[in-house]
């Protein structure tokens, strides 16, 4: 097992990768060691600040759905061997690596051993991350206060969900005003809550994946949603992911937010680019580009919007209490940030349309859906 390892992790050539895993399909008996090794690697990746849904995004960025599959096995084996009481986002992630799809399929023993060792190679190289600081647990007599939470996300979920669904852009557009007006609403209730609370909260942090294509826009857009629930959110470009800062009911309004302005940004994209091909033309990837820059620009003035309607003059003490907060525990995590320019934005047709298409998503107050 040492001979394969150290021929095989520390070098990047397919001819030690190919010994290496000769070595290992050799020896039945390594099978329980290669496999013990792997849940090694794991908890050394959460030392450096990873956590489960981290590694899972870029193990399927740098690798295949087979290391995919051995990666969530090798996760839920290290959680089941060092049972660590953990935070609820970090229980939600290993939620959502269901048992039932992490059976690596063994084609023969060969190639087992060499995705195994593919996979932690990646895992070995994996660079520390900032902590995200997701709790344990509190005990008892530390318990949190009760929110509206429970109440209150599944109705702003199934606005989104039907914002998603529906075909008319008026209707999208005032579903997803009103959920960004409950976003906001829940926000301030938690707000004026911990204000009374003699330990208040503090912010916390979430890492949000950024797929490709055209990753620049979708993480500009996921600033302009977090910029519009008082959160800050750092882009990590040769990563993947932008981290998000926030309090707990901003994070989780971003989260949804974000992800279903993406899913209303493609379906307008895939329309729009369906009408330009009925007419003889064709649309390219700078116009897809030009156009999700352009709804981002846009949708960031509409979440503004809709936010400041929930605002008064006497809670702005407290929100402002909490923005300093939120930009003190940003400025510690990341204390070197630099701007980023958004590439490729040079198709008129393109910024037209996807300016137009977050004008119909806007997030301005609508009259009170029932």
């Amino acid at each position: 097992m040492d001979r394969a390892f150290k021929t095989a992790l520390y070098a990047d050539t397919d001819t030690t990768l190919d010994t290496a895993a000769s070595l290992l399909a050799a020896d039945p008996s390594a099978d329980a060691e290669l496999t013990l090794r792997g849940e090694e690697f794991i908890t050394t990746a959460w030392r450096r600040g990873w956590q489960p849904a981290d590694v899972v995004r870029i193990v399927r960025r740098e690798l295949d759905e087979t290391h995919v599959r051995l990666v969530s096995g090798l996760i839920l084996g290290a959680e089941a061997r060092h049972k660590q009481p953990r935070g609820r986002r970090w229980a939600a992630q290993l939620e959502d690596l269901d048992p039932s799809t992490v059976r690596t399929e063994r084609t023969d023993r060969f190639s087992y051993a060499t995705a195994a060792l593919e996979l932690y190679r990646l895992l070995l190289r994996l660079p520390p991350l900032e902590p995200l600081d997701d709790p344990i647990a509190k005990p008892p007599h530390k318990a949190p206060h009760k929110t509206p939470e429970s109440r209150m996300l599944p109705r702003i979920r199934a606005l989104l969900a039907k914002a998603e669904a529906t075909g008319f852009p008026e209707e999208a557009e005032a579903l997803t005003g009103k959920a960004q007006e409950l976003m906001a609403r829940h926000s301030i209730d938690e707000a004026l809550l911990a204000a009374r609370t003699p330990a208040a909260d503090a912010p916390g942090a979430c890492r949000i994946g950024i797929d490709p294509p055209y990753e620049t826009a979708k993480a500009t857009l996921l600033d302009a949603v977090a910029a519009a629930n008082r959160c800050r959110a750092v882009w990590n470009e040769p990563l993947g992911f932008s981290t998000v800062v926030g309090f707990e009911p901003d994070l989780e309004a971003v989260e949804l937010l974000h992800t279903s302005l993406l899913v209303q940004a493609t379906a307008a994209m895939t329309k729009a680019e369906a009408a330009a091909r009925a007419s003889g033309r064709r649309r390219t990837k700078t116009f897809r580009q030009s156009f999700l820059a352009a709804y981002a620009h846009r949708i960031a003035t509409r979440l503004t919007s809709a936010t400041e309607t929930q605002v008064t003059e006497d809670l702005l003490p407290v929100l402002a209490t909490r923005e300093a907060a939120v930009s003190d525990r940003t400025d510690r995590m990341f204390p070197e940030t630099t701007m980023t320019r958004v590439r490729g934005v040079n198709d008129a047709a393109g910024w037209t349309q996807g300016a137009e298409a977050a004008d119909r998503a806007q997030v301005e107050p609508h009259q009170q859906l029932p």
